[in-house]
């Protein structure tokens, strides 16, 4: 008899709690679903009628992004192009005819992590309709609750047509139609052609990052390319057709939005790149303006303006082909505090990649100095090396005996390479990663051979290209000791109360090593080769460095990054099209000078109102403890 009580409260027991893991959900999902109603897209599109205003850091205003006029036109499902319809549906959602609204995988990973989802095109039209993506169990609850409703209560005709009404394609445009005028000037109608279909399909993932305006025809074609690859692989082009398709790229138009509209080609890079980090960060323009929210950049005025000055100044009695962009990096925080992407076109220079050439072999020291190699331990300096099967010749400019201190100063590269064979291509990759090169940049994979996996003999010479943005964030590891943070934009998002809805975590951690002291001896042997000074003396860090054209000896792209416990900035100096550049005097193109004579009137104008710093013992005085403030005499 007891054991017989004890099983029956058992039972009793687990009916209650199946009955409450099952009933309680039950009832709040019904409670939910009568009371939760999905917007009209009409209601939406209202909505996104508002000027979205970027701050500097100090809350001044920096620049407003205002809706577009006249881009939000609706268009019923019968008059968007059937190609467009079908690209878009094989690229974001392949079973959305068939499926019930949402996707089961994706609402268990959230309940189970807290974060994450997958999204099909009921689920995003949900997140645009409602402006909230945060990844949170119960903001995937409700999506789960409206996904439901609304493929209850509308044919997947409408709900499309609701979708594709209000998602951005980019460059301020909701809908379709104004995609299609914004990037190819002409009207929506049947006369679409695939390819044009499929470049139109690839902008909604992530519309800041893959217009070709932002990150360069090699990317949005390779955007292009996968989208193409499944229109093909899912049926919708056969044959003949898939054949025809190419990436339209001298069919897509420049962005409006620039001089003679509303901004100069400067700030719309500045705006492009906020966009694009904020989308990562689950607000893409659509929330901005649905919240009516307001963004606080990292952006200092007095640098942006230093920034934009040395620049353009430098390079008024230059060739009219140069080309330069600046990227300025607080080291402590990761805050971007000067962004200059040229004034020339709406290529970024600042975000988009270049061959960083020698600039790359502060990374390859680094490599070197994790596996105990001394930098000024004698090292070999042939005119020929080898690497990975490929024979590189440059001409032996380290004195006798040549270490890599010695190298580093002259401009040598032969023992760099043969560092680089040393340590190992892997060990380059992993070292240049851990001091804060991203692993991708615009989905491709970074310091990779075009199949994305293959580590190959470019490395040892920066034939890799890589954004300012990264290096000037990389570099800043050796600048802050040792420690890694990511280069961001974007401190913080506001709402109408000037309340806090988002910020950045800036949070700091050992870059080359999990022991902050490996790491921070690491980074100061980097810092004590570079060590230089500001025109006013103040001890700082440079690399100058330089990628050869083809197989000439002459320079296509020129680069200065260098540092001060304050501030790691990158300039580089090129072209549109990867000539042979000479400047006025008919010198080629070399990191020493153009690059230089930037970097340097950049710094000593930003550091003008910063006391001296000292983070690093190689470039600390006698007396002086690192990390403290130093001020100078009027005489010293």
């Amino acid at each position: 008899m007891p054991r017989r009580r004890t099983w029956r409260r058992i039972r009793r027991v687990a009916y209650c709690v199946f009955g409450v893991g099952i009933g309680l959900p039950l009832i709040a999902f019904w409670i939910a679903y009568l009371l939760l109603d999905v917007r009209s897209p009409q209601d939406v599109l209202a909505s996104l009628d508002k000027t979205v205003v970027l701050k500097y850091s100090d809350g001044s205003e920096l620049l407003k992004v205002p809706p577009a006029e006249g881009d939000r036109l609706f268009v019923p499902y019968a008059k968007v192009p059937e190609k467009l319809r079908d690209a878009i549906i094989a690229t974001e959602d392949p079973t959305f005819w068939d499926n019930a609204g949402f996707d089961p995988t994706g609402i268990g990973r959230a309940f189970l992590t807290g974060v994450g989802g997958g999204s099909g095109i009921t689920q995003q039209y949900i997140k645009k309709s409602t402006g909230d993506d945060d990844a949170t169990i119960g903001r995937k609850l409700e999506e789960l609750v409206l996904a439901t409703k609304i493929t209850q209560q509308q044919s997947k005709e409408q709900i499309f047509e609701s979708y594709v009404n209000i998602i951005s394609f980019g460059r301020g445009t909701f809908g379709p139609a104004a995609a299609m005028n914004a990037y190819f000037g002409r009207n929506l109608d049947d006369s679409m052609t695939w390819s044009e279909a499929a470049f139109l399909a690839g902008m909604i993932q992530s519309p800041s990052v893959h217009d070709p305006a932002v990150s360069g025809d090699a990317h949005a074609a390779k955007r292009w390319d996968y989208v193409r690859n499944k229109v093909v692989e899912r049926g919708y082009v056969k044959g003949a057709d898939a054949a025809a398709m190419a990436y339209p790229g001298a069919e897509i138009q420049a962005p409006s939005e620039t001089r003679a509209s509303r901004l100069t080609y400067d700030e719309y890079h500045v705006k492009q790149q906020v966009l694009a980090e904020l989308e990562q960060d689950g607000f893409p323009l659509s929330r901005l303006q649905q919240g009516n929210l307001t963004v606080q950049t990292t952006l200092d005025r007095g640098a942006q303006a230093a920034a934009r000055s040395s620049l353009a100044d430098r390079l008024k009695g230059e060739p009219k082909e140069f080309r330069g962009g600046l990227v300025s990096v607080d080291p402590s925080t990761g805050a971007v505090r000067a962004y200059d992407g040229g004034d020339n076109g709406v290529r970024d220079y600042a975000g988009s990649e270049h061959a960083a050439g020698s600039a790359f072999y502060p990374f390859t020291l680094a490599a070197g100095l994790r596996k105990g190699i001394s930098p000024d331990q004698p090292v070999p300096a042939p005119d020929r090396v080898s690497f990975l099967g490929e024979e590189f010749v440059y001409p032996n400019r380290c004195g006798k005996p040549c270490t890599l201190r010695g190298a580093m100063a002259s401009g040598a590269d032969t023992p760099f390479i043969g560092l680089a064979g040393k340590v190992g291509p892997d060990a380059l990759s992993e070292t240049a990663r851990d001091a804060g090169i991203p692993e991708t940049i615009n989905g491709a994979r970074t310091l990779r051979e075009k199949d994305g996996y293959l580590i190959g003999s470019g490395i040892a010479v920066g034939r890799y290209p890589l954004r300012p943005l990264d290096l000037a964030g990389a570099y800043a590891s050796f600048a802050d000791g040792g420690l890694r943070t990511t280069p961001h934009l974007v401190e913080k998002v506001l709402d109408q109360n000037g309340e806090v809805v988002w910020q950045h975590d800036n949070t700091a951690k050992p870059a080359f090593d999990a022991d902050p002291g490996v790491s921070k001896r690491i980074a100061d042997g980097v810092t004590g080769v570079l060590q230089t000074a500001l025109p006013d003396g103040r001890p700082a860090a440079l690399r100058t460095g330089e990628f050869q054209h083809g197989d000439s000896t002459d320079n296509q792209d020129g680069w200065a990054i260098g540092y001060t416990p304050q501030l790691a900035t990158a300039v580089w100096i090129g072209s549109d099209d990867d000539r042979r550049l000479f400047d006025a005097t008919g010198a080629k193109l070399v990191g020493a000078t153009v690059p230089a004579d930037v970097w340097r009137v950049f710094m000593t104008q930003t550091h003008k109102s910063l006391p001296v710093r000292w983070n690093s013992p190689v470039l600390m005085p006698p007396g002086i403890k690192p990390g403290v403030p130093f001020q100078r005499g009027p005489g010293s």
